[in-house]
Formats: C-alpha cells, sequence, structure tokens
C-alpha cells in the first residue's frame, strides 16, 4: 500500500490554533474569504482598427538630428525612457459601451405616440353608420322583402319630411307663443290653429297648449275633440281658469282646467255670449305667463279682427304671427290690410316675420287665379304656404290628421316647421 505524504503546506502552524466552526455558514465564509471570487467583466466588442499606414524612413542628414517618429510618444527631458521602435503603435484608450438603438419603433412606440381617438364626439370611427330605413315605394318594398339586405336609403321626399321632422322637433330654450288671426271669418284660421297644433304634439317631444281667445264663442276645442265630445267633458273654460288662477301652482293644478286632443293641450273659450267679450289684454297676459311655466310652444286663437279687448296683450307676448287667408279676392286683400295694420301700429316685426295660410276652404272656380294672389302677399311676409283643399277641413267638424289628405298634412308641417324656425 503506498504511503500518503502530508501536505505540509495546506497544514496550520504548530502554534496556531485551529478555529472551530460553529455552523455551516461560517465555514462558507471562512472559505469565501480564503478565496475570493474574482469578478471577470464581459469583453466588450471594439470596432475593427483602420490598418496602420507605415511611415517612409526619411534618413537624416550629416548635422541635423533625427526628426521622430510621428506614430512614437516624444522623449521626456530627462531623457530616461527609451525611444520606442519605429514600428511602435500607441494603445487606443477603451471605447465607451456601444449605444444600442431601434431602427423599427415597436407596438409600445406607436400607441404611445398616436393621438387617443374620442370615443364620445368621433364614434363612427368605430361603428359603420347605418343607412336609415326607407318607408314606402320601391325602396321600402324592396327593404321589406331582403329583410334588410338591401339598403337604398330614403328616397329624396322621404329625406326632405324627415328634415321637416327634424325643424319642427328642435328643442327650444324657453317659451314661445304664436297668435293665429285674420279680419275675415270662415276663411280657415281655427281649423289651421287645430292642425298645426296636433302636428307639433305629433313631431315635439313636449306637449303644445292652444288657447282659445276668440271673443266670439271660438269653437278651437270642439274643431279639436268633436263637438259630442266636448259636450260630455267637463265645462272648464279660460274664465275659470282666470277665477281660480291663484291656485294653479303646479301642472297638475292646470290640468283641470285643459281639455285634451292627444298631446295637444287646450284651454277652452267662453261659450257664454254675455262673458265671451270680456278677456281684457292684462287677464290674458296673465294667462300667458301661467302656460309659459309649463309649455314650451303655444298657439293662440285670436278670434277675428285685430281692435279687440284682448288684442294688445296677445301682440304684446307674440313671438311670430300665423296670417289666415283664402283665395278669395276679399280674403286676399284683407290679409294685407292686416299686415299693414300691423306695420302701422307698431308691430312691424310681427309682420314682416309673419306666416300667411291661405287655406282652399271653399274650393274657388278656376276663374281666380292662385298664383296672382300668393304672389300679390308672397313679397310682404317671411313665407307663404298654401293649404289645399280639403273636405275634412271645409266641413267645419272635427279636424283629425288621421282623415285629411297627405297634401294638407305636409302644409300643416310646412306651416309648424316655419313658426317654430322663427323662435329665437
Amino acid at each position: 500500500m503506498p504511503a500518503v505524504t502530508p501536505d505540509l503546506s495546506s497544514t496550520p502552524d504548530a502554534g496556531t490554533p485551529v478555529p472551530r466552526r460553529s455552523s455551516w455558514a461560517e465555514a462558507a465564509a471562512a472559505a469565501d474569504g480564503a478565496n475570493p471570487i474574482t469578478h471577470v467583466p464581459a469583453p466588450t466588442r471594439r470596432p475593427a482598427r483602420p490598418p496602420v499606414t507605415p511611415q517612409p524612413q526619411v534618413t537624416p542628414q550629416a548635422g541635423q538630428p533625427a526628426a521622430p517618429d510621428s506614430g512614437t510618444p516624444a522623449l521626456a527631458d530627462d531623457g530616461d525612457q527609451a525611444a520606442p521602435p519605429s514600428s511602435y503603435v500607441p494603445e487606443e484608450a477603451p471605447d465607451p459601451a456601444p449605444a444600442f438603438r431601434r431602427i423599427r419603433p415597436t407596438a409600445a412606440d406607436v400607441i404611445a405616440e398616436s393621438p387617443m381617438p374620442d370615443f364620445i364626439s368621433s364614434p363612427a370611427l368605430f361603428v359603420r353608420e347605418q343607412k336609415p330605413r326607407p318607408v314606402g315605394g320601391v325602396r321600402g318594398a324592396l327593404f321589406a322583402l331582403t329583410g334588410g339586405a338591401w339598403n337604398l336609403g330614403p328616397s329624396a321626399k322621404q329625406r326632405d319630411e324627415d328634415e321637416l321632422a327634424r325643424r319642427i322637433s328642435r328643442q327650444l330654450q324657453g317659451s314661445y307663443n304664436t297668435a293665429v288671426l285674420s279680419l275675415k271669418g270662415g276663411i280657415g284660421k281655427t281649423s289651421t290653429t287645430v292642425g298645426v297644433g296636433l302636428t307639433l304634439a305629433e313631431f315635439r317631444g313636449d306637449p303644445p297648449c292652444a288657447i282659445d281667445a276668440n271673443p266670439d264663442s271660438g269653437d278651437l276645442v270642439e274643431r279639436a275633440l268633436g263637438e259630442g265630445i266636448y259636450q260630455q267633458a267637463s265645462p272648464r273654460t279660460i274664465t275659470d281658469l282666470l277665477t281660480n288662477i291663484e291656485s294653479v301652482d303646479s301642472l297638475t293644478a292646470l290640468a283641470r282646467y285643459m281639455h285634451h286632443a292627444g298631446r295637444l293641450h287646450l284651454i277652452a273659450g267662453e261659450q257664454d255670449p254675455e262673458v265671451s267679450d270680456s278677456l281684457t289684454a292684462a287677464e290674458y297676459l296673465r294667462i300667458r305667463k301661467l302656460i309659459s311655466n309649463y309649455y314650451s310652444v303655444a298657439l293662440t286663437d285670436c278670434g277675428t279682427g285685430v281692435t279687440h279687448r284682448a288684442m294688445s296683450g296677445i301682440l304684446q307676448s307674440a313671438d311670430n304671427l300665423i296670417i289666415a287667408a283664402g283665395y278669395a279676392v276679399s280674403g286676399a286683400k284683407r290679409a294685407r290690410s292686416t299686415l299693414h295694420w300691423l306695420a302701422s301700429h307698431g308691430y312691424e316685426d310681427l309682420a314682416r316675420n309673419a306666416v300667411v295660410v291661405i287655406t282652399d276652404k271653399d274650393e274657388v272656380s278656376s276663374r281666380v287665379d292662385k298664383d296672382a294672389i300668393e304672389e300679390h302677399l308672397a313679397g310682404i311676409c317671411r313665407q307663404l304656404i298654401a293649404v289645399p283643399h280639403d273636405r275634412g277641413v271645409a266641413d267645419g267638424d272635427l279636424v283629425t290628421l288621421d282623415v285629411l289628405k297627405p297634401e294638407t298634412r305636409r302644409a300643416y308641417k310646412e306651416i309648424a316647421a316655419s313658426i317654430v324656425d322663427g323662435y329665437r
């Protein structure tokens, strides 16, 4: 068996006591102290050195000192440093760590630099706009047959109808009043009030209110409800409202004095001949102030003439006017006379912005030049609208939109849109 010679270099000195390790951690710490770990820096990539161009050797002439080599460092003044050989190349300073630069932007860079889309004001960026559904005609039939797969969009006529509906339903800030008047009776004043009121109620989000201020026992509510229904209803009139106006402090309390034709709310005129002409301008202004608290649009049926007691209060609170006229020569002349009277009595703005409505109630003969009458009145008002002859209007009975001709309903839409356009 071979003999093992102990390594005396690793044996502690005879006089040095051997330390005792009380734990593995102390032993590991002592080992690390005896053999320290040297950290080797990671190699850095250096760019390739450019090739060294050898300098030509210049032989000094006699009596001249030799020129120092351009690639060798200059000698110290004391001459202790020996001159290096001519092929010596000085060691370059270590290059700094290379700077890494992204050539192509990452997805995070693109998202960070792109503007944030506005999901509220620009929903069309994310949802494809849907064409409006066509109604009626070939376009509507094609849409229905294909289940919406073929949508050609609305026709020009439907787009025109949609624009009228948009104008009528425009949101208003405040309360506005339109007075409907004429100098001659029986030419469509009350039927226009009912037809326009029902049209406003159909398209507007808030119900309109119509007030019968006719001093001659007006029949506004009868034309809107029908004679039989009105007789069965509670006989509340504008006189009852004036008597108890101090106690009316809510829409619920006001509803006790109102009549309802669908969404059109109405205040009936006084039917008693002895008191029907008793409404004064101050009393009407009290009614108008109360109505303005709950309704954004009000229509006032003024009756015949412009000189009765309540008329000054009506004109004072009116935002625009509807002047009722007919195709008869006398009706056209009185409509013009009404506009001239308004302009000469301090209501020039109302006359200039008035809407003249010519109703062909009596279906005049072909001898009457309708175009000449329209041209005669169109130049002295903001807009002139013609309502064609319709039995639903001419009979003087109940006026409902369902039984009117499409042309008549279209005329009432144009009137409603025109008066809402005048609310500024």
